[in-house]
């Protein structure tokens, strides 16, 4: 399991919102409220508006500095197997108003500032039961090259879905973090905060970009550092998502805020001089890796592709040996592999 200050933990949050902070002409308490009509299926874990907008008053505060001139919005992802992320309708709902908020077609939306929801403490409602989606605040800054992230809006995102109570609602997940809740900054700040973060596509390396230089980030930092594993999954909000699931060096102030990230996926062929693991090559069998490098720790995805992560997790050593990772098919044969010292 993940861990963060001795508790086990997988924390994994949602997207938010447009313009600086988000703020809107909020109606008045006598003008009339549009109404829509939504299935919505209630639980318990219906987002509150209220720590919702307290996320959006972070942003406001923060982006200043560590994202001069960039929009929040709020995107929803796909928690559990088989939900259906098409057609998703949503309202703030309250005592006496019920509000729709547009959903775009990638699944992300802006949240409006209304007293009454806030008076009314209400909460965003959903057609699919709030569980079954995972929620992140999408940051993004002007002039970043598409298919890149900023380390700065990375850094914001964190604070502000931390802020805006975005993280999975799941009993056990609550047991793991605890207090810790209610900190967004010891997530965000803390090395073992380890907040993910997703791609748009299966993710194979990141590799970080900053005073002209080009540095790949520890190969530990994708699919939770094989720490979440099969029996787990249905506590994390990366289920389905473990593919795409990485950490950045968020806590880390030695990577400035303007610090490009990028991503080469599962698909796409090895760059050139990239390192491989020593002596595997393309097609060879999880037996023949096995005996050049003794057992990783694997990572299983849905689609029957796997990975596998040296040193393996349990090696109290591994700070002091090189980093190997190996990709294989579905079929059980290396895709690709690749070595970080």
């Amino acid at each position: 399991m993940l861990q963060f200050n001795n508790v086990p933990r997988c924390a994994v949050l949602v997207l938010a919102l447009s313009g600086a902070g988000g703020a809107a002409a909020s109606p008045s308490a006598d003008q009339p409220v549009p109404s829509v009509a939504v299935t919505a299926t209630r639980d318990p874990v219906d987002k509150s508006y209220r720590r919702m907008i307290r996320g959006m008053d972070r942003f406001a505060r923060e982006a200043p500095v560590l994202a001069p001139g960039a929009v929040l919005r709020f995107r929803l992802l796909p928690r559990l197997p088989g939900t259906s992320m098409d057609g998703i309708e949503m309202k703030v709902v309250g005592d006496t108003l019920a509000i729709p908020v547009p959903v775009s077609t990638d699944n992300g939306f802006t949240l409006a500032r209304d007293e009454r929801a806030w008076r009314e403490d209400a909460a965003l409602v959903a057609n699919r039961r709030t569980a079954s989606m995972t929620w992140r605040a999408d940051v993004r800054s002007p002039g970043v090259p598409d298919g890149m992230r900023r380390l700065g809006d990375l850094r914001l995102e964190c604070r502000v879905g931390m802020e805006a109570g975005l993280v999975s609602n799941n009993a056990h997940l609550f047991a793991w973090l605890g207090d810790l809740l209610a900190n967004p900054d010891q997530v965000c700040n803390d090395a073992d905060g380890r907040y993910l973060f997703f791609t748009d596509r299966p993710v194979f390396a990141v590799t970080l970009h900053a005073s002209g230089r080009a540095t790949p980030a520890p190969l530990r930092f994708l699919y939770t550092g094989g720490h979440v594993q099969a029996p787990d999954l249905p506590w994390c909000d990366c289920q389905v998502l473990l593919e795409r699931s990485y950490h950045a060096p968020i806590w880390d102030r030695a990577w400035p805020d303007d610090t490009l990230l990028s991503f080469e996926t599962m698909d796409d062929p090895p760059p050139p001089g990239a390192p491989a693991a020593p002596g595997v090559e393309p097609g060879y069998t999880r037996g023949q890796v096995r005996a050049l490098l003794g057992p990783g720790t694997a990572v299983a995805f849905r689609d029957g592709r796997e990975a596998w992560l040296y040193p393996r997790t349990d090696d109290r050593r591994a700070a002091e040996k090189p980093e190997y990772l190996v990709l294989f098919d579905a079929g059980g044969r290396v895709v690709k592999s690749r070595m970080r010292r």
